[in-house]
């Protein structure tokens, strides 16, 4: 078969990927359910001279409110909860309406399909955070700080939502405006 290429540029033309959408279920369920262990294992192992402490994300912005910093734990918040659960559920609305070939602004859908794959970029810091903390404070005896289970939870999660926006045809939204014609 012979590969069709743009006569404006020469790029490679694609069809449509008949099996986009149980992709993007799958790696979608695979980083919900890799998100769960990384709420409930602790994310940082903190060992000084007379204590020994474990962190859960959760945990971790209660410490840090209770410590007064009020920005951190947002952002800490933000980055780690809000975030993924929102794009948990973009890329579900986007999976659905697709499905049901919905008429919905496919404006808004589209945006909100650039907006999951933007935020996709950004969604490991929190493992660069304890990757970069863990190689920092490591004071021999005095004080360690080491990544726990969740870390590693907490970036499959995010690798495998990245995955599944990457496997969403954004195509797709606008094959229902074509097929009501």
């Amino acid at each position: 078969m012979q590969d069709r290429v743009c006569k404006r540029c020469g790029g490679a033309l694609q069809s449509r990927d008949a099996q986009s959408l149980q992709k993007v279920w799958a790696w979608l369920l695979a980083g919900m359910i890799a998100y769960l262990p990384a709420n409930i294992y602790p994310m940082l192992l903190t060992s000084t001279l007379t204590t020994r402490s474990e962190s859960t994300i959760i945990g971790g912005v209660i410490e840090l409110v209770e410590h007064g910093s009020l920005g951190i734990a947002a952002i800490v918040f933000i980055a780690s909860v809000m975030i993924p659960v929102g794009k948990f559920l973009a890329i579900a609305y986007l999976a659905i309406s697709v499905q049901r070939r919905s008429m919905a602004s496919q404006h808004e859908r589209h945006r909100a399909y650039e907006v999951v794959e933007f935020i996709g970029r950004w969604s490991m810091i929190d493992v660069f955070v304890v990757a970069i903390l863990s190689a920092l404070v490591q004071l021999d005896t005095i004080a360690t700080i080491n990544p726990g289970i969740a870390a590693v939870s907490f970036a499959l999660s995010v690798i495998f939502t990245m995955l599944s926006a990457q496997a969403f045809d954004s195509r797709l939204i606008w094959d229902a405006d074509r097929t009501q014609q």
